[in-house]
């Protein structure tokens, strides 16, 4: 089907589109840590180790869009490329599931707490529109994909700078690994709710990552090779808004 030439489609268009691709309900085996599957004080607790992060990001992304309006396509491209990746699925341990955060993206081009608010809003859609996650598990949800594992993918990619490494293989490591660390923490978090009997919490917190482990690992290779992809296509096409934060070198 054709296009009429007077409809234009912008990348905001894009962005609604790809969302809405994911926007209708449906069956749900698996979540990051699903509604009602955390006590009420580490829903709270977590949720006010995550307020420092969102207002700092909140604030950040206050001054993109009032002096650097150039980059909102690029924000927002980053936000959907969470929305999308942290969406697809694979059934694991009860009461959560694997998958890719997505997040590394926005981390590497725009910081962690940027990356914090944009994680937010994408868990609190997924949340609301396709039952994955919860409302009450928001807190812990975005702690650890939207605020430490952008931080471990931040911190990563500032030290591969320093490396010899490729900017390709700094990006991919820097991925990856934020992608492992986002899941190291979920499995900890489920841990400190539900201790084993034998072991307490460090028992629990090694047994939940065994379960983790087979699907994660292999997701996270994925997420790492489609962030250096995603980031070798906006090389060729928003070079200048690049330059702008500083990942490419002005000439």
């Amino acid at each position: 089907m054709q296009v009429p030439k007077n409809i234009k489609i912008t990348p905001a268009m894009l962005y609604v589109l790809s969302a809405l691709l994911f926007a209708f309900p449906r069956a749900a085996g698996a979540m990051h840590i699903m509604e009602g599957y955390l006590p009420p004080a580490h829903c709270i607790a977590w949720g006010v180790l995550c307020l420092p992060f969102l207002v700092a990001g909140v604030v950040k992304i206050r001054h993109i869009i009032l002096r650097k309006k150039r980059l909102l396509i690029l924000l927002a491209m980053s936000g959907a490329f969470i929305f999308v990746l942290s969406s697809l699925k694979l059934p694991s341990v009860t009461g959560s599931a694997s998958h890719m955060t997505g997040t590394g993206l926005a981390a590497i081009l725009f910081g962690p707490v940027v990356t914090s608010v944009l994680g937010i809003i994408a868990l609190l859609f997924q949340a609301i529109l396709i039952a994955h996650g919860g409302l009450t598990t928001l807190g812990a949800n975005a702690f650890s994909m939207a605020v430490v594992g952008p931080i471990f993918v931040w911190l990563l990619y500032e030290l591969g700078k320093k490396t010899s490494f490729s900017r390709k293989v700094n990006i991919f490591i820097a991925a990856a690994l934020g992608d492992l660390l986002a899941y190291c923490v979920t499995a900890v978090q489920l841990a400190v709710a539900y201790p084993s009997e034998l072991g307490g919490t460090a028992a629990s917190a090694v047994k939940f990552l065994g379960v983790f482990a087979p699907t994660q690992l292999p997701l996270a290779v994925v997420e790492g090779l489609l962030t250096v992809m995603i980031v070798i296509g906006i090389e060729s096409l928003a070079e200048v808004e690049l330059k702008e934060i500083a990942f490419l070198e002005a000439k």
